[in-house]
């Protein structure tokens, strides 16, 4: 068994026993998240956590996907890249150097609703990591001939997927499900867009988006909580305000069904269907993750025990609803063998039907609820991932006692809720397949 099996089997195991309790609230009670706005308009969140002598930082900007356009898709994550391979005063190699002294690391990469800069360290080091970052964030060097390398790695990466099953499927189904939103796009970008970006356009983005009222930096881990606001005071504090970007509000076309076939190299069919799902503040948020979780959460799942285990029609299923700032989607996958496509095909649609006209049974709804908060739990376990939450959620504009709120909701679904919710946004799904050629 792999090790993602064994981890989700005894996930599972805990959740079902009450092992692992449902999170009560976001952070322990002496755990205490300080929130200070910088007079530049920076925000600075700090967790104290003295149970590991590590510190963890995040540093966030309100940049990502969301905010391009199919004219510059990518260039968000091609500058993070850049930044992190060069300062005014260091070399990326000397940046890494210097990470792995502190018994830590540094990276840079930006995704849908942000771009990030993690780093970890050890306690006795992180004002040292604090400095690393903000000479990382705030002093990019962006040299010309390492652009190119990395505009070129990136084309690589890009091609790459397009020859990936499930890849090229996923990608294939976004598409299709957002139009000109950019959350159309992954954010790698899209191949002729990258072509066009030069280092003037890195350096045009950088100065656009790196600005004080875009920032948040989260700290979690042991340290003093005043010696890390006074420190980030000192490093940010100069930074000059500046106007703060508006996303990309693009709507995503009307839902609609449809389907698609690619041949795409491999040995499986990968069956994607999906659409349109509730953003982060959607009151059905809660509801269409516990549907997710009925579906696709794990060994107890209704794709996993149908489809694999009675059926055997899928080697590999599940469903995703990632939370999004803006209109997400929901995703049901499965990979099977070519032979079972069309089988496999009826039996996933079957499924999300199913689930529309059928109430979920009382069983299915708590271990669903068990899951997804189980999972919660489980993801917030280290200072990185607490950093993580609390400077995603602050970018997100709903502040990190979000979590406080979305367990609640979760606990409060009904198995009304589920079905309402699913007779919403599942009664119109695209499909796109990528199979082998015969």
């Amino acid at each position: 068994m792999s090790p993602r099996r064994v981890a989700a089997s005894l996930l599972l195991l805990l959740v079902l026993a009450g092992a692992l309790a449902p999170p009560r609230g976001a952070f322990a009670a002496d755990e205490v998240v300080t929130r200070t706005k910088l007079a530049n308009g920076m925000i600075v969140l700090v967790r104290e956590n003295a149970t590991a002598p590590i510190v963890a930082i995040s540093l966030m900007v309100r940049m990502g996907t969301r905010w391009e356009t199919r004219q510059n898709a990518g260039i968000s994550n091609f500058l993070q890249l850049m930044v992190v391979r060069g300062t005014t005063s260091l070399d990326g190699t000397q940046i890494v150097s210097a990470a792995d002294r502190m018994g830590g690391s540094i990276d840079a990469y930006a995704d849908a609703d942000y771009a990030e800069i993690p780093a970890t360290a050890l306690a006795r080091f992180w004002g040292e990591m604090l400095d690393l970052v903000a000479d990382v964030a705030l002093h990019p060097s962006i040299p010309d001939d390492t652009a190119r390398a990395v505009r070129d790695f990136l084309a690589r990466q890009i091609r790459n997927r397009a020859e990936k099953p499930y890849d090229a499927a996923f990608d294939a189904l976004m598409a299709r499900t957002f139009g000109d939103n950019p959350y159309a796009w992954d954010p790698m970008g899209l191949k002729e867009s990258l072509e066009r970006v030069d280092r003037p356009a890195l350096l045009a983005h950088y100065r656009r988006f790196y600005v004080p009222g875009a920032m948040v930096l989260a700290v979690s881990g042991k340290m003093k909580t005043a010696e890390v606001v006074a420190r980030a005071e000192r490093l940010f504090g100069a930074l000059p305000a500046a106007p703060v970007p508006a996303p990309n509000a693009t709507p995503p076309p009307a839902p609609a069904t449809d389907r698609t076939a690619l041949t795409v190299p491999g040995a499986q069919a990968q069956i994607l269907m999906g659409g349109l799902a509730p953003s982060l503040t959607d009151p059905d948020l809660a509801a269409m993750k516990v549907v997710s979780a009925v579906l696709g959460g794990g060994l107890a799942s209704r794709f996993f025990s149908e489809l694999r285990d009675k059926q055997g029609l899928a080697y590999t299923t599940a469903a995703r609803q990632p939370m999004r700032v803006a209109t997400g989607y929901f995703l049901a996958m499965l990979g099977t063998a070519p032979a079972n496509k069309e089988k496999a095909e009826a039996a996933l649609s079957e499924q999300l039907e199913r689930i529309q006209r059928q109430a979920v049974s009382d069983e299915e709804l708590r271990v669903a609820k068990a899951y997804l908060l189980g999972s919660l739990a489980m993801d917030r376990r280290t200072n990185a991932r607490q950093a993580w939450y609390m400077a995603s959620l602050e970018v997100a504009g709903v502040g990190h006692e979000f979590l406080d709120r979305y367990v609640a909701q979760v606990k409060a679904v009904t198995k009304a809720d589920v079905q309402r919710a699913a007779q919403r946004y599942l009664a119109t799904v695209r499909t796109v397949i990528a199979e082998p050629a015969p």
